[in-house]
This record gives structure tokens, sequence and C-alpha cells, in this order.
């Protein structure tokens, strides 16, 4: 009887040991990948709240590699994991403003959420269709609740917030189809279901969804359509314009600022064109592009049309007398317009709608959103630009999210209102 209790204690011990000994490999797994990206980062003087950014980049690190471990496993996708936890926390949980009603709809087959300020006024209210961001990997409709809640109330705009579909599951132009059928379904109602003026609706987005949105109206104005009016504007918060230069000053300066590295960019630009990410490291050596569409490119792409104060401290990128064939087979696609939309032509860039742009100091993607101003501008185009000298990629998610709040977000975000409000 004592041997049969002695050795249950010891059975327990041993488990106790196994167990103990597996979560610190656990722990260890994801905390040696945290500390190797801490010392990785480079975040810049000037940057709001440091240390906050610091800490939120190493928690989307930590998700990672937990949703890395767990697919590893087989206990689930890391895709849908990180999904599940950026919703978690992102998504809103504050009570609905009583100065809106929300309604979640379907437009064309596409999941909707639209956001009605209840404000009775003499006139058709104005509409803004938006895209969220995301790397068209990421991100849903409860992910921007609080920041469509914001430019609804105080603009007095009617908003139609987008869950279009997301890489991998599915690839260009998935994404750009099923915001081009919403677009196409709310002008065609605005006036009758929602009492908005068809002709007072803008397009918008951040990040990936405003690359969504840039791409959207340039196909709009090569495709008219003579029974609906084209969007009034274009609302790009930092958005993703090209992938034929990441050398630009911004992807220099900036190559190591979360949330968004510059690796990752052309990591995301890859997974919604196909899907093929061996070629990143190819594309970050600028081995992509034929030295012809370089020097195509280069009226636009051109270090000097940025001003003086956002190239310092750049190096001009090394001259590669050619490129790689196989690796322009497996991209090409991405140098159209419509995944590039700073590359098109100036008869369509000239086409362009009133143009909101907003760009953050501490930013890899700022050049893209700098460089298409000035493409607008010298067409004729009508730009607003708003520039947050302490902001970094992604800070308008941060809205309102209680301690991961940052003062800029309010900052970008009244910027947008105020200029929504004008339409």
């Amino acid at each position: 009887m004592q041997h049969a209790g002695a050795a249950m204690h010891t059975g327990i011990a041993i488990l106790l040991f196994v167990c103990a000994a597996f979560f610190a490999a656990c722990c260890l797994l994801v905390v040696a990948p945290v500390y190797l990206e801490l010392r990785n980062l480079n975040i810049p003087p000037g940057v709001a709240n440091p240390g906050k950014l610091r800490m939120i980049h190493c928690v989307y690190v930590g998700i990672s590699v937990v949703g890395q471990i767990l697919g590893r496993l087989g206990l689930c996708h890391q895709i849908n994991f990180i999904r599940c936890c950026r919703c978690f926390i992102m998504a809103s949980k504050k009570p609905v403003s009583p100065g809106l009603r929300i309604k979640d709809l379907i437009f064309s087959g596409v999941p909707v959420r639209v956001y009605e300020p209840k404000t009775a006024s003499g006139e058709k209210k104005r509409g803004l269709v938006y895209f969220h961001g995301g790397g068209w990997m990421f991100g849903c409709i409860d992910d921007y609740d609080e920041v469509c809640q914001y430019i609804s109330l105080e603009s007095d705009t009617i908003v139609v917030s987008v869950g279009y579909r997301l890489a991998p599951e599915h690839r260009y132009p998935a994404h750009l189809d099923d915001c081009e059928v919403v677009t196409r379904h709310f002008l065609s109602t605005a006036a009758t279901d929602f009492e908005v003026d068809p002709h007072r609706v803008a397009v918008g987005g951040d990040s990936a969804g405003a690359n969504l949105a840039a791409a959207l109206c340039q196909r709009l104005s090569k495709t008219p359509d003579c029974h609906l009016p084209s969007p009034c504007a274009q609302v790009l918060i930092y958005p993703a314009l090209q992938m034929a230069d990441f050398h630009l000053p911004s992807y220099q300066q900036n190559h190591s600022v979360p949330i968004l590295f510059r690796g990752r960019a052309a990591f995301y630009f890859l997974q919604y064109l196909n899907g093929n990410t061996s070629v990143s490291q190819q594309i970050l050596e600028g081995k992509h592009v034929p030295v012809e569409l370089k020097l195509r490119f280069k009226k636009w792409l051109d270090p000097d049309n940025l001003p003086p104060q956002f190239r310092k401290g750049a190096r001009s990128p090394q001259v590669i007398p050619s490129h790689d064939r196989d690796v322009y087979h497996i991209i090409k696609q991405g140098l159209d317009p419509e995944i590039s939309p700073l590359l098109a032509e100036d008869d369509v860039i000239r086409l362009a709608p009133p143009t909101f742009i907003l760009t953050c100091e501490f930013d890899v993607l700022r050049d893209d959103g700098i460089l298409f101003r000035k493409r607008l501008k010298d067409a004729g185009v009508e730009v607003t630009w708003e520039h947050l000298s302490d902001g970094f990629h992604g800070i308008i998610s941060f809205f309102n999210q209680g301690w991961l709040t940052f003062q800029s977000s309010q900052r970008g975000m009244d910027s947008i209102v105020r200029y929504i409000r004008t339409l």
C-alpha cells in the first residue's frame, strides 16, 4: 500500500514536472521571438508615446508567434488566430452612441455596416464608403467600429463600412471587386433607401483600404456608368500606393518602426497579389522591375519630388543594371495601377476626384502619399494634405481605444472629419 502511494506521488510529481517544462518551453518559444523583435526595433525620437508603441508591437508579435505554434500543433490556423485576437483587442466594446442608428446589411453579396446619424436636416446627407486597412489580410468591420461611428456622428455623414474578402483565402481582384460592387450598390440606392445625395458620396480607407479606394476611383473613371455619379472625393489615410520601389526615403528611415516594417509591406503586397512570398527579398532589393520600367517610373517616384525635409539621411539606392526575369514574371501584375495606383498614367490621374491624404512621419508608406499628392496637384486635382509629425502607421486604428489611444489619433480623426464636412 505504501509502495502504491509512493508510486502515485512520484507519478504526480513527474506529471507536474512535465507540465511545468512544457509551459516553460512554450513561454520560451514566445518570449524569445518577442525579445529578438525588440532588439530589431528602431523607434526614432519624436514618435508619439514610444513606450506604448513598443508594448503594442510586442503584443502583436506575441500573438503571431502563439498563432504559429497553434498552427503547427494543428489546433487552428495562424491567420484565423491573429484575426480573432486583433478583433478582441480592437473591436468596440462601448455602447452605441444614441445619435446613431447602426445596421448590418448585405450589399450585392458583400457584408456592410451602415452608420446613420439620427439628426434631421432639410437636405439629403452626404455618404462615405469606407474600406478598412489590415494589409489585405486582416481587419474587419468590427475593428473599425469606433472610427466609423466617430466619422458618421461628427460629420453628419452616412458611413458604409465594407467587409470585403481577404487574403490568403482570396487574391486580387477579389478585394477590389467587392469594394466596387458595394460602392455601385450604394450609389444606386443612396437617395431612395438612405436619403443620401449620390453626388455627395465619397470613398475612403486606411492603408490597404486607401489603396482600394484610390484603385477604385481609377477603375470607375475608366468605366463610367452614365446612370451613376462618380465618387465626389477620395479619403486616403496613409495609403499603400505602389510596389515598384521599396527604397524611398520613408522606407529607409522607418524600415523597423512599428507597426509596419519595410519587409512586411512587401509581404502584404505579395499576399494580395498572388501569395508567392518567396520573392520578397528580391523585391526589397529592387530586382523585380526591368530597367526600362524603372526609367518610366522615375519621373513619379524620384525622391527629388519630395519636400527636402523628408529626404534627410536617405541614401541613393544601389543601381541594379538588370532585373530577375522570373521575379518580374511573378509580380508583373503588381505594377498595374489597380494594385499600384501611383503608377497610373497622367490621363487617368487627372480624372481623380478631389482628394484628402493623411500621412505619418514615422511610416514606411509616408512617401507614397506625398508623391501621390504631387502627381494629383500637377494634374490639377484639388488635394488636402494632413501630416502627423509624430504619427506612425496604423495610428488611426487606436482612436478611442482606452489605454491604447494615442493623442495623434484624435488629431488625425478630427482632420478627416473636417474634410468630410466640406463635401
